[in-house]
């Protein structure tokens, strides 16, 4: 058995289950689950149709790079999107959904023959990355986020020599589960640091398409072609359907980037049997080629989050985020709970579910930047998140009154 295994610590949701054990909530109320970031939005039937009508692609093995019309529709999209030109041939990649690729990413980048190998991420995080990192045998350490920038990750807090040793990068705008988008002068920052210690930066960027602002989410690609990096050395991008076109089961996703990586990684990938199935194939290059779907999906996250931010606000502090499809909300000092007590005792009076926040983080320079903070997906639709959160409003109230 492989010893690394041993290191992996549980899966937040193994937790939360473990903390719900004994508790019987009361059937007075319907269960509401605010837990999992899952998309429950109904799936567009464009994109159904696209898969019932390819299933003559079953009689086929699918090459690991992809049908070329599958990547020009990546390379289609980054351009109405981002404004920028790649090559389908040697920039991007089919992957299997973005959380197989940022694992597999990690076992093709990190070299653990060279002594002590670090990998950084922020913190709290996707616990992907401290897996990937763990099982490609190095070291996690963690840059945690600052309430007081809108929980931008505090880059400055990794010493010099953890970056002389980090071969991996893993950056996440919009954030999970902060919903906080990097700035171009935080990116330029990164850049430097790339260039000065020579390690790769992986970007997820899946919550990109759901935002609140005018000016969608700067992405990482973007923001090396503003700052003259055309080549983009040491940067992949990692983006899903998931949560942009409500396709979690449908696995589909693309990297983006450097092309020597890309390179590298295509051949990982080719012996660890990652080729994206040619009926997914085909279910994407629809995706990828519509627009009006992604900007009816956002309004209904606009409509809904204009809705329940304002109810919570009123007892908890909490705010619209930048992006993505999560509320970063802080328990109430007055309640004197911890934040796994507050979603334990939610859960027992009035059937709520939210996921607590130091199980998305790690104790780390003598604090967990999770604590006293919930996570709560509103991925129903508007009418059980409002229920939800006239649920927790009750909640509070009942113990502060």
């Amino acid at each position: 058995m492989n010893p690394l295994l041993s290191h992996l610590q549980p899966y937040p949701f193994e937790r939360l289950r473990q903390l719900f054990t004994g508790v019987t909530p009361p059937t007075a109320y319907s269960p509401i689950s605010l837990g999992m970031g899952e998309p429950r939005h109904p799936t567009p039937q464009f994109i159904r149709d696209a898969l019932s009508g390819n299933l003559h692609g079953l009689a086929s093995y699918p090459a690991t790079a992809g049908d070329l019309k599958l990547r020009e529709a990546f390379t289609g999209w980054l351009q109405k999107r981002y404004a920028l030109k790649m090559d389908p041939a040697t920039q991007v990649l089919p992957v299997n959904g973005s959380r197989e690729a940022l694992f597999a990413f990690a076992q093709t980048i990190v070299d653990p023959s060279k002594g002590e190998t670090l990998v950084v991420c922020p913190n709290p995080f996707y616990q992907i990355y401290e897996g990937a990192a763990l099982l490609a045998g190095a070291q996690p350490c963690y840059a945690p986020s600052d309430p007081g920038r809108n929980f931008a990750v505090n880059w400055d807090t990794v010493p010099e020599a953890v970056w002389e040793r980090t071969q991996l990068l893993f950056v996440c705008s919009p954030g999970n589960p902060t919903g906080a988008v990097m700035p171009i002068s935080e990116w330029q920052k990164l850049f430097e640091l790339s260039d000065r210690y020579g390690f790769v930066i992986a970007s997820d960027e899946c919550y990109s398409e759901i935002y609140f602002r005018d000016e969608p989410p700067l992405g990482g690609l973007q923001a090396a072609e503003q700052l003259g990096r055309h080549d983009f050395k040491n940067l992949i991008s990692f983006t899903s359907l998931s949560k942009r076109s409500n396709v979690p089961g449908l696995r589909s996703g693309f990297v983006a980037g450097d092309a020597a990586l890309i390179k590298a990684f295509l051949l990982y990938r080719t012996y660890h049997g990652s080729a994206m199935s040619p009926i997914v194939q085909a279910a994407s290059i629809a995706a990828w080629g519509d627009e009006q779907h992604v900007v009816e999906n956002r309004a209904l996250y606009r409509t809904k989050f204009a809705e329940v931010t304002p109810l919570l606000a009123a007892v908890m502090d909490v705010a619209l985020p930048d992006a993505g499809f999560y509320l970063w909300a802080k328990v109430p000092d007055a309640l004197a709970m911890t934040d796994a007590e507050f979603a334990r005792a939610l859960l027992a009076q009035y059937n709520v579910t939210v996921l607590p926040g130091s199980y998305l983080a790690r104790e780390a320079q003598g604090s967990n930047p999770g604590a006293q903070r919930v996570r709560m997906a509103l991925v129903a639709e508007t009418e059980e998140c409002v229920e939800a959160a006239l649920r927790i409003v009750q909640f509070i109230q009942s113990r502060t009154a």
